[in-house]
Parts: C-alpha cells; structure tokens; sequence
C-alpha cells in the first residue's frame, strides 16, 4: 500500500469514528420524530433530501446498479392485527378498559378489518413511494435514462415487490418512451435477491436467545405494569389475563405501521400509550434482534452479511457487462429489508459492519433504522469520462451519498477498480 493510500485510510477511519460520535442519542431522535422508532416499519424518508455532490469535470453517469426494498406494506402474519383486538377485547368484557384503552381498541378494530385478505401486501403510500424514487432517479441522472437504454429490472417473488417495481418502471416509462425496460420475477433470481443460506440461518438461531436475555432486561414486570396501566384498569386482571409483553411488542408494530396508509397516517396512537423511552425500549430490542440476523458479529460467525455474496457478486458481474458494454443502462432489482440490512454491512456502507458481540452497547455503534425503512435502496451511480478508462461510482443509500472504508481522492466518488477489489474480497471471507 502507497503511503498517500495509507493516510487516506486513516483521514476516512477517523471521519468515520467522528461521525459515530457525532450522532445523537437514540432517544433524542425519537423524540424529534417518534415515528423512525418504527424502525423497518417507517415510512421511507423522502423529505428535505440532501443535494448530490457533482461529479469530478468530465465524467458522465452511464449506469445505475440497484437493490430496492418493497414499499411500505400492510402487516404479515394475522396475529399482528388480532391479538392487541382480542386481549383489549377481553378488558372490554370485563369493564377493565381505560378511556384510552377504548379509543386504542376502536382503532386496532378498524386496522383489523382493513386488513383482511391485504395481510404483507403493498400499501397506497408504498405505490407512491417507488414512483418517487423513480422520478428522482430519472431527474439526478438523466445520461442513464437516455434515448433507448435497456433498464433490467427484477423482483423476488412476492407480490409487494413485483408491485413495487412495475411503479418504478411505469414511472420511467412515463418520462422516457423510448426506454426499452424488461421485467421478471422467477425462482431463476432468487438465488441472489433473497438467498436463504442454512449456514447462517443456523448462527443466527442460535444466537437468537441473547436479544431474549436483551429484551427481559429492558422489559421487566414494573415497566410492562407502567405500560398496561394506561390502557387497563386493573393491575390484577392485566398479571391475570393478559400477555402483557406480547400484546405491548404487537401493538406497538401495528401503532408504528399505520404510517404506510393514507387512511391512517395521521391517526396519533402514540401519545397516551407509547413514551418516548418506551419507543427506544422496543426499537433497541429490535435493532439487536437484527443486528443478530445481519451484522458482522462473531456471535454468528460474520455469517449474516456473507450470506448474501451472491447478490454482491450479482452487482459487481453487472457492472463489468454495463461497461465493457459502452452504452447507458440500469440494473434494477426489488426485494426486502433482510437482503438490503446485511447487503449494506457486507458492503461496508456507513460504517455499518461495525462488530461488536455487546448487545447493550449496539445503539451507540450501529442503528438498522438508518438503513432500511420501507422502501430502502441502494443506488450505484458510475461514471466515466471520454478519453478515460478509469470509471467512478458513487453509492447512495436512501438518496443520501454514502461511504465506503476505500481511499479515494473524489470522495464521495470512488474509482470502481477500488471497490471491485473491496467487494470480490469482502465475499471471499
């Protein structure tokens, strides 16, 4: 390693570290905004988006490497939307409720109805998401958009996603004709847009009952007796009949996931039931439990972000076709937060392959909600100059530019050479 390359490393590392120390407090960012304690349930974040570092003179944008999160989406498993209606429920029966525990079960009552046969599906606000993200696409980089360029697009199997990329194409379409898009979704793909690895499945179940011991030392009886009080009556009845910690965690998700409807955004149940510690309780539970799925921890055995090598290989195959074929282009792919979440630790993104194997100190280190509310993406933006062979790329995550731990001298812009090496090492781990 050349010397100038070894400080450049050092000038990155310490940015990096200083900006860990810069952030604010878990907490603090709650209180600003309770909603983003939603965590992967948050609306994406599409307000006052940073304006784009131009490029070094010369280079052009010629394509776009993606991997896109579903938009914001109704609950999946039935039990989200009953169990808080059957254990209020049961307090309704018995005269046990509180005024704010009736008004929480007329509004999970109607969740619960709107909810049926939408269980996992694509919301209203997670359509007009992706159309969102693909106008600015269109407008940041319109070289890549040009004329007829060929936009590759694909999505896993599931509904919400096909969804999501059929209204990001749709919008392309729209402000180009002459695009020539094609769009799949097969089993064929899902090797690399949700690959279920067996190794890392059995690290991260193993792993699993260190977010228990987590959760039992945050949510101890005194704390869940505070947080049934404002909902029932009676303290005996609640130790009785009710599963408190199971129908507070359910009821939280179901308060946090109204923000992706329309119809329901702007209902507040939050006050009255859910404190702003109480948001960072159940977020830092969380935020563990998906720290054990995907971060870069020995207590998996760095398992987790490696188990999807095949979807970083997939980028940097369809970078090197995107160049060596001298035309503008794009390579779209939709998916989920579990590919997204340990895509951006394997890649190094922001500092988030961060290790640590001490839970209680995860939040000040590494927070999944900077990464993958609804809708997340990663965008590789490349450039080139005529004249040139020497290729850039810039990453942004969310529309934000982000960093990778590689020198380079057009920060927040790489020399592609760099991060080829970067990501065909960090898979080879």
């Amino acid at each position: 390693m050349s010397l100038k390359r070894f400080y450049l490393l050092l000038i990155l590392a310490l940015l990096l570290v200083a900006g860990v120390q810069a952030h604010s407090s878990v907490r603090e960012v709650f209180a600003n905004d309770i909603r983003i304690s939603a965590n992967n349930y948050h609306a994406y974040p599409d307000k006052d988006l940073p304006k784009l570092t131009p490029a070094p003179a010369g280079y052009k944008p010629f394509f776009m490497n993606h991997y896109g999160r579903h938009g914001s989406r109704w609950l999946i498993d039935p039990n989200d939307y009953k169990i808080p209606v059957e254990q209020l429920e049961k307090g309704e029966r018995n005269g046990k409720l509180t005024k704010r525990g009736k008004e929480v079960l007329a509004a999970c009552r109607m969740m619960l109805e709107a909810s049926s046969m939408r269980l996992g599906e694509l919301s209203d606000i997670g359509a007009e998401q992706h159309q969102g993200i693909a106008r600015r696409m269109f407008l940041n980089f319109p070289e890549i958009w040009a004329g007829n360029a060929h936009v590759d697009a694909r999505s896993t199997v599931v509904i919400r996603c096909i969804l999501s990329m059929l209204n990001e194409t749709d919008m392309l379409k729209s402000l180009n004709p002459e695009l020539h898009i094609t769009t799949d979704a097969s089993e064929h793909d899902m090797y690399y847009m949700n690959y279920t690895d067996t190794v890392a499945r059995a690290a991260q179940k193993a792993a699993r009952p260190l977010a228990g011991e987590l959760r039992d030392k945050i949510f101890t009886a005194k704390k869940l007796e505070k947080m049934t009080s404002r909902l029932f009556t009676d303290k005996k009845f609640v130790r009785d009949s009710i599963d408190s910690f199971r129908f507070e965690y359910l009821l939280f998700d179901v308060v946090s996931n109204m923000q992706s409807h329309h119809d329901f955004e702007n209902i507040d149940l939050y006050s009255g039931v859910f404190t702003v510690d109480d948001a960072t309780d159940f977020w830092t539970y969380n935020n563990a439990r998906w720290y054990i799925y995907s971060g870069n921890t020995q207590l998996t055995n760095h398992t987790g972000p490696l188990a999807h090598r095949h979807l970083l290989r997939n980028f940097v195959d369809a970078a090197d076709r995107a160049i060596a074929s001298g035309t503008n282009s794009a390579t779209l792919r939709f998916g989920h937060e579990s590919v997204v979440l340990p895509t951006v630790c394997l890649m190094g993104l922001n500092g988030m392959d961060y290790e640590t194997n001490d839970l209680a100190t995860l939040a000040e280190h590494w927070r999944s909600y900077e990464v993958f509310p609804m809708a997340a993406n990663i965008q590789m933006v490349y450039y080139r100059k005529a004249g040139s062979n020497d290729i850039l790329v810039k990453i942004l995550l969310n529309e934000h530019e982000a960093s990778l731990p590689v020198a380079t001298d057009y920060a927040p812009y790489y020399h592609w050479s760099d991060v080829r090496t970067h990501f065909l090492n960090r898979i080879a781990e």
